[in-house]
């Protein structure tokens, strides 16, 4: 009996500062969304997963009343910026179990203003970057999620990695949000969507060196949600269900190694350089057979070292790699299309569900202007508060 797993039903919603809805409103909106994507209702779904790092031990059963409560397992998942992916993880376990057939995993997050009674705790104000046309692009550099310790455990990744190796300096780093803001223009779904040039990112204020603020991801509300069903019950499913489906291929977690110098610090290439090896073993591919990847760039030095710890350039070779555009939309390997995190935005407890919506959109043949055509294989890429690292492989499936 296969144990594979499948996506027959995904969502997202706008990743905006949503001040006129509340996070009730944006979990409805995608759970719905993905049910109905797939040809499903709740009454088909046996387990659900709910995941939003801000939100009450029991905001899913909330959000349960609004798309129907059928006394199904629930779980309620917090794992910092991989919470939707460990959410996903959640009801794909159940699935492989045998426990279910079918289950909905939602990511959701609502991080500007407020949704009493189900705001925990508000991000302080923080600096403001105006693009043209658009709200403020606010960083909360204090408060939730130690927010501002992000900002110097991923500044000093980025020089550490520059330090190390040749070709890699500020200007290569800037490029990454060159690219991710220019991505972001074909994103409808997209937090900004206009373009910044190289000379604008790096005149731009210093946050924490070498990331400017365009060089940082945003707040922002969103969500998104996703149906997985077993490969058996896939099997019974409408035939053009089964030609929409998209095959998880691989789905892996990993956690801090030991240390033995004692020293506590989160260690973001040695998790995904080990997440991402377990998936590729467990895919059956290597990251040559990759065809587009969503990756975690909360800061544009995150994204560059994750070339390299993702196998995706030679080692040591992130800072050639982007100078060459290898990851731009039209280069050999397509990364962040959507924009990421830095320009599509990064609602904390959906973005990890919100890049498994992008490369299954893509492997669908239905990511429009953004399109990469012919993608059969992707790779998603997320990472919590540095401790925490999930690594999914989808493929598409057979016509």
């Amino acid at each position: 009996m296969s144990d594979d797993i499948w996506i027959i039903g995904t969502a997202m919603t706008p990743i905006r500062r949503h001040l006129d809805r509340d996070v009730l409103d944006l979990a409805t909106e995608a759970s719905l969304g993905a049910l109905d994507d797939a040809g499903v209702t709740m009454r088909d779904m046996q387990v659900m997963a709910v995941g939003s790092q801000f939100e009450p031990y029991t905001f899913g059963q909330d959000v349960q009343k609004q798309i129907g409560q059928t006394g199904i397992p629930l779980y309620n998942v917090h794992n910092a910026c991989a919470t939707g992916a460990t959410a996903v993880r959640s009801v794909l376990m159940e699935i492989r179990a045998g426990e279910a057939d079918m289950g909905l995993a939602l990511g959701v997050e609502k991080m500007t203003g407020s949704s009493p009674p189900y705001r925990m705790a508000p991000p302080k104000a923080g600096k403001v970057f105006e693009p043209e046309g658009r709200d403020g692009h606010v960083i909360a550099t204090e408060g939730v999620l130690g927010t501002g310790q992000m900002f110097g455990v991923f500044a000093q990744t980025g020089t550490d990695y520059a330090r190390r190796h040749d070709g890699v300096g500020f200007e290569q780093f800037a490029k990454v949000a060159e690219k991710n803001h220019a991505h972001s223009t074909l994103n409808p779904l997209a937090q900004y969507q206009r373009p910044y040039s190289l000379e604008e990112i790096m005149s731009a204020e210093m946050l924490a060196y070498p990331n400017t603020l365009p060089m940082c991801c945003p707040t922002g509300d969103g969500a998104a949600a996703v149906v997985l069903v077993s490969d058996a019950k896939l099997r019974t499913l409408d035939p053009d269900v089964r030609r929409r489906a998209v095959k998880l291929s691989a789905a892996v977690m990993t956690t801090d190694p030991y240390d033995p110098s004692g020293f506590a610090h989160p260690d973001v290439n040695t998790l995904t350089r080990n997440a991402a090896d377990q998936a590729y073993e467990r895919a059956g591919i290597g990251p040559e057979d990759l065809d587009l990847v969503e990756l975690h760039d909360c800061f544009a030095t995150a994204e560059l070292v994750h070339y390299d710890n993702l196998r995706l350039c030679a080692p040591g070779g992130a800072g050639e790699w982007i100078d060459r555009r290898a990851p731009w939309r039209d280069g050999e390997l397509p990364v962040n299309v959507s924009g990421g995190l830095i320009s599509k935005g990064h609602p904390i407890g959906a973005t990890g569900v919100a890049n498994l919506y992008e490369v299954a959109t893509h492997l669908r043949g239905e990511a429009g202007d953004r399109q990469i055509e012919g993608a059969r294989v992707g790779l998603t890429h997320v990472i919590g508060l540095g401790s925490v690292c999930v690594v999914h492989i989808l493929e598409r499936g057979a016509s």
